[in-house]
């Protein structure tokens, strides 16, 4: 795909309101499908692949515990951004979800790259091709340049310039669904959706 995005003028489209992510994370995670995470300097990528974490009830959040210093953003207001660093070396980014409170977000873990790729590509110089650049949480954050930095960014206020946005694709009528990647708890529930037969998503 081509095209630049130069700042919220140039987006496809609004940033998704409060609303959007103030309900249950595994309703917004399907729903986020074919939305565009954007950053104002022209780096963005359609989500094709998410998963949902559920706080108190999912075994599998980093808030099941409680807060800590670490989850603490997934605590706070939907419609940020958490940002968490894992295995020692890689960053990967949520949407707040559900209540003030609840401790739920959903993980984007691949992107079909759209606009910036000249850019995307000389962040991850290793990457074999295109397809690698996001397909996949820990790839999707460097190709966009998303870091510690980002976490507890309000994506609602498109601050630090990072948003997500509807630009009239609408979410796959019947997405596919599966257990979510590397966890051992709740490996069970199908909290984890994506586009059908797209060649970016990181585990069909």
């Amino acid at each position: 795909m081509s095209g630049t995005l130069r700042g919220a003028s140039a987006w496809p489209g609004a940033p998704l309101p409060r609303a959007f992510y103030h309900r249950d994370s595994r309703i917004v995670a399907p729903q986020l499908l074919n939305k565009v995470l954007a950053s104002a300097d022209g780096r963005s990528g359609r989500i094709v692949e998410v998963e949902a974490y559920g706080g108190a009830i999912d075994p599998a959040a980093h808030t099941y515990r409680g807060k800590t210093v670490r989850n603490a953003t997934m605590f706070g207001p939907p419609g940020h951004m958490y940002v968490y660093f894992t295995y020692g070396m890689h960053w990967c980014c949520n949407a707040v979800c559900g209540d003030d409170g609840e401790g739920a977000g959903v993980l984007v873990r691949a992107l079909e790259p759209f606009t910036g790729l000249e850019q995307m590509r000389r962040a991850r110089p290793r990457s074999a091709s295109d397809r690698d650049l996001c397909r996949g949480p820990a790839r999707l954050t460097q190709a966009l340049g998303i870091s510690g930095i980002q976490d507890g960014i309000d994506l609602v206020a498109a601050q630090a310039g990072f948003t997500i946005v509807d630009d009239g694709i609408a979410p796959p009528r019947r997405p596919a669904r599966a257990t979510r990647v590397g966890l051992s708890r709740a490996t069970d529930l199908l909290w984890r959706w994506y586009v059908p037969d797209n060649r970016y998503v990181s585990k069909p």
